[in-house]
């Protein structure tokens, strides 16, 4: 794809109003969609198609210090209310994936870049936010929720403790937006919100996948070659809903709503718990990269409905009864 033809498919994307401007810890969005991590964002050219289709901001894959295989298949599987994963967090490692960075940043795109990072201690998390941001991230998304890998993922993010140390690391060598990814596999996720914006998390994502797996009942074996992993989609909205409606009134910080959004009607439900923004993942795979103007456009149309200026005017609206 030539740059003029990329320039002409960027203008395409509708502006469709100042009602749909979001700021969150000082990134400015378009609108407030975004591209959830794990979902084609593992090159600058899946993220650059992601953006060409009207995402407000994008969020890479998961990214560590070190190349990571992952899993082997079967590692997606469709059950009947969403999908379950164990994809392991494959990457080519911190070091060999700046280049995609860079490739975006300098086709100057108009939103933000959020590189997704994980690591196996809190200074693993702090070296590879450092390499990100040095090639150009404009805010970091930590993985501590991830629920089928060992040692990282939801294994810190179960730990209040844990997760103070790595946004305390990470807020230590970085100068941007940090953006903590939470697990809903705790006892209480508000708590480990208001552990985790003491360190120093300028917002949060509310939630991860939920620890789940499925077993054919022909053959009597888990179905995933791991076993266990995450489910998205649908089934889990009602749980991610409740977490950012919990987590709204512990914090004071941005929240981005994330599980289960496939319509505009979705993303308002997060908002009026509390989200300022959502991210959206599944969907795709059902729906296609048109999902981000579809909600856009139906956000924007909620609004004018209903007598808001902006996005703004209904975050938490649910809250004040």
């Amino acid at each position: 794809m030539n740059n003029l033809y990329r320039e002409q498919k960027q203008e395409a994307v509708p502006d469709m109003s100042n009602r749909l401007r979001v700021e969150i810890a000082g990134l400015k969005l378009q609108n407030p969609t975004m591209l959830a991590a794990g979902i084609l964002g593992l090159s600058g050219a899946s993220l650059r198609e992601v953006i060409d289709n009207g995402a407000g901001a994008v969020v890479t894959k998961s990214i560590g210090l070190k190349p990571r295989e992952g899993y082997l298949n079967p590692a997606i599987v469709q059950v009947s209310c969403g999908l379950l994963n164990a994809m392991g967090l494959p990457n080519p490692g911190v070091r060999d994936f700046v280049e995609e960075i860079r490739e975006l940043k300098r086709e100057r795109v108009n939103v933000p870049i959020i590189v997704s990072v994980y690591g196996f201690s809190p200074e693993e998390f702090a070296e590879v936010a450092h390499v990100a941001v040095k090639a150009g991230a404009d805010a970091l998304e930590l993985n501590v929720s991830c629920p089928h890998v060992k040692k990282t993922g939801s294994e810190i993010g179960q730990s209040q403790k844990l997760v103070a140390e790595v946004v305390e690391n990470v807020k230590g060598v970085v100068r941007k937006p940090v953006i903590l990814k939470l697990t809903p596999n705790v006892a209480d996720v508000a708590e480990v919100a208001k552990a985790g914006v003491k360190a120093g998390a300028d917002a949060i994502t509310a939630i991860n996948t939920l620890r789940a797996m499925a077993i054919d009942v022909e053959t009597t074996h888990p179905i995933l070659a791991n076993r266990i992993g995450g489910l998205s989609g649908p089934a889990i909205k009602p749980v991610a809903v409740r977490c950012v409606y919990e987590i709204y009134e512990a914090v004071d910080v941005p929240i981005i709503g994330c599980g289960g959004i496939t319509s505009w009607q979705d993303a308002v439900e997060f908002m009026l718990a509390g989200a300022s923004a959502v991210q959206i993942g599944t969907a795709i795979a059902w729906k296609g990269l048109g999902v981000f103007k579809s909600v856009s456009r139906g956000i924007d149309s909620y609004l004018r409905s209903k007598g808001f200026g902006s996005v703004k005017d209904i975050v938490g609206l649910s809250h004040h009864r």
